[in-house]
C-alpha cells in the first residue's frame, strides 16, 4: 500500500513537472506598444509578434529568406512583379482562411492606412492582384532590391481582415503559432498555443507569457531563481555571471541594428530648439561623444562604436565614416561658431538600466564640450508615442536592423519615412535612397549609399552610438533555441529536455 502511494505521488510530481514544462516565461527589457503589426514600432513588440503573427516570409540564422505563409515565390524578368504561392490550409486565429484575398487586404492596409508605420516599407508597391485563392501577384512601380526583405518583418505580417475594425492593437487576431489571451499593461502578455496552426506540431508550449522587466539585474535574477525561462539583452556586466552559472546558458549573436540619438528638426513645437535649428550643434554633440568609453564602461567590449546606420557586416558599410574619433576641441569650436557658450539639451530615453548608463555618460561627455544636458527617462512604450507625436527635443532611437541595408535607413531619414520622427527631409537623400532600391547591383547601391551618407554626415539628423549585440540567456534545460541576428525569439522546435 505504501509503495502504491509512493508510485502515485511520483506520477503526480511527474505530471506536475510536465504541466510546468508546457508553459514558457520570457522576460523582455521593455513593455511593447500596440499589438497591431501595421501600427507598432517597438523591438520587444516584434519579439511578441514572432509568436503571435505569421509573415509571408521569414529569415533564418544565416540571414536567408525562407518560406512561412508564402511557400514559393518568383520575379518577372525586370524585377517588377513578384508572384507568391501561399500555404494551403493555413488559418487565422478566428478560423478564417489565410488566402490571397486576406493577404491583399493586409498589404493594402499596411500601405495605405493613415496611421500605418509600414507605408514607407511598401512604398514601391503599385498594385496587388489576387490570381487565385493561393496565389498573389504584387506589382512594383520600379524594381526594389529591398522589397522581399521588407516582408520578413511587420510589413509582411498577417492579421484576420475581420479584426481590422475591432481595435487590433488591443485585440489582435493574428496567424501565428500562439494567440493572445490576456494583456496587462506593463505586467504581462499571455499567449496560448493555437492548435490549428499549420506548424503546431513543432511548437511545444501550451502557454507563453512575456513579462517586461526593465532592470537587467532583476531580469537575470528572475532567470536564476527559475521565475522566467528566457531573458533577452543580458547586461554586458552580467555576462561573467551567466557564463559561470551551470543552471543557465548564454546564447549570443551579433545583431544588424544600432542605438542612436535622433534630433527633432520639424516635428511640432519642440523642433524649435538649438540642435533642431543648427547642424553645427548636432555635429558638435556627435564629436563630444566617446563611443569607445561607452563600449568599455557599459558594453564591456560588446558595444561596437557606430557612426552610421549600416553595420560592418553590410556591403553598404563605409569604412571612412567608421573611423571617426571624439574631438572635444572641434566640438567647442562649432558651438562658438554657432553663437553659443553653453547649449541646453533635453534627451528623452527609455528608462531601463542600460540606457540610463549610456545617457549618463553622454550627459557627462557633452558637458565637457559645452552642452548642458538634462535627461528625461520615460517608460519605453510611452517614449515611442512621444517620438511619433513630436513630444521630444532629442530622443533615443534604437533599431534592431534588417537584412537589406535599405531597412536600416530609408524609413528613418526619407522625407515620408514611417519612422522619421524628426521630420528630417532632404530631397537629394530621398533620390539617392530610392535609386539604391531600384538596382540589385551591390556595387552601384553602395555608391548611392555613400553619396547619401556624405549629406547625412553634414545634416546630422541622427547621431549613431553603437551596434547591437543580442545576448540571450535561458535555462540550461531548454533545448533548441537558436539566436538569430534580427534579435527575435523563435520558438519552433524549442522545448524542455526530458
Amino acid at each position: 500500500m505504501k509503495s502504491l502511494k509512493i508510485l502515485s505521488l511520483t506520477a503526480a510530481l511527474l505530471a506536475s513537472s510536465a504541466a510546468m514544462a508546457a508553459d514558457l516565461r520570457i522576460a523582455l527589457q521593455d513593455d511593447p506598444d500596440v499589438l497591431d503589426p501595421h501600427m507598432a514600432r517597438t523591438f520587444v513588440g516584434r519579439i511578441v509578434f514572432t509568436s503571435l503573427c505569421d509573415k509571408l516570409v521569414d529569415i533564418n540564422e544565416h540571414l536567408e529568406i525562407v518560406p512561412q505563409i508564402a511557400t514559393e515565390w518568383s520575379w518577372n524578368d525586370d524585377g517588377t512583379v513578384l508572384t507568391m504561392k501561399l500555404r494551403d490550409g493555413a488559418v487565422f486565429h478566428d478560423g478564417a482562411p489565410i488566402d490571397a484575398e486576406a493577404v491583399k487586404a493586409n498589404l493594402d492596409r499596411a500601405r495605405s492606412d493613415p496611421e500605418s508605420l509600414r507605408k514607407s516599407e511598401l512604398a514601391s508597391v503599385a498594385d496587388i492582384k489576387v490570381v487565385d485563392p493561393q496565389t498573389i501577384e504584387i506589382t512594383l512601380k520600379a524594381p526594389d532590391a529591398a522589397f522581399l526583405s521588407q516582408l520578413t518583418d511587420r510589413a509582411g505580417m498577417l492579421m484576420s481582415p475581420a479584426s481590422f475594425a475591432n481595435n487590433p492593437g488591443q485585440n489582435p487576431v493574428c496567424s501565428g503559432p500562439y494567440k493572445l489571451v490576456e494583456r496587462v499593461q506593463n505586467d504581462r502578455i499571455v499567449l496560448e498555443k493555437f492548435p490549428q496552426h499549420w506548424n503546431a506540431a513543432n511548437y511545444h508550449f501550451d502557454k507563453v507569457t512575456f513579462v517586461p522587466i526593465p532592470d537587467s539585474t532583476v531580469r537575470l535574477a528572475n532567470l536564476r531563481s527559475g521565475d522566467v525561462d528566457i531573458i533577452e539583452r543580458v547586461a554586458p556586466s552580467d555576462l561573467p555571471t551567466v557564463e559561470s552559472d551551470s543552471s543557465i546558458k548564454l546564447a549570443s549573436v551579433t545583431g544588424l541594428g544600432y542605438q542612436a540619438i535622433e534630433v527633432n528638426m520639424a516635428n511640432g513645437a519642440k523642433a524649435d530648439h538649438p540642435l533642431g535649428k543648427d547642424a553645427r550643434l548636432r555635429k558638435a554633440l556627435d564629436l563630444a561623444i566617446d563611443r569607445d568609453v561607452i563600449n568599455e564602461v557599459v558594453g564591456a567590449g560588446t558595444y561596437t562604436p557606430a557612426f552610421q546606420a549600416f553595420p560592418p557586416a553590410s556591403f553598404a558599410f563605409n569604412e571612412e565614416i567608421g573611423a571617426q574619433k571624439r574631438d572635444v576641441e572641434r566640438a567647442k569650436h562649432l558651438i562658438k561658431e554657432a553663437g553659443y557658450d553653453r547649449v541646453p539639451v533635453e534627451i528623452s530615453y527609455g528608462n531601463n538600466t542600460i540606457m540610463q548608463q549610456v545617457f549618463e555618460l553622454v550627459q557627462a561627455m557633452g558637458a565637457e564640450a559645452g552642452f548642458d544636458i538634462t535627461l528625461r527617462p520615460t517608460e519605453f512604450a510611452a517614449l515611442q508615442s512621444a517620438l511619433k507625436a513630436g513630444d521630444f527635443y532629442v530622443g533615443q532611437s534604437g533599431w534592431s536592423g534588417r537584412v537589406d541595408p535599405d531597412g536600416n535607413i530609408h524609413q528613418y531619414v526619407s522625407c515620408e519615412g514611417g519612422l522619421n520622427d524628426m521630420k528630417y527631409c532632404n530631397e537629394e537623400v530621398d533620390r539617392l535612397l530610392n535609386a539604391a532600391r531600384a538596382t540589385s547591383d551591390e556595387a552601384e547601391r553602395k555608391k548611392l549609399y555613400d553619396q547619401a551618407q556624405v549629406i547625412l554626415q553634414e545634416d546630422m539628423p541622427v547621431i549613431y552610438l553603437f551596434y547591437l549585440p543580442w545576448p540571450f540567456a535561458h535555462k540550461a534545460t531548454l533545448e533548441g533555441f537558436v539566436p538569430v541576428p534580427d534579435g527575435m525569439i523563435r520558438l519552433e522546435n524549442v522545448k524542455f529536455a526530458g
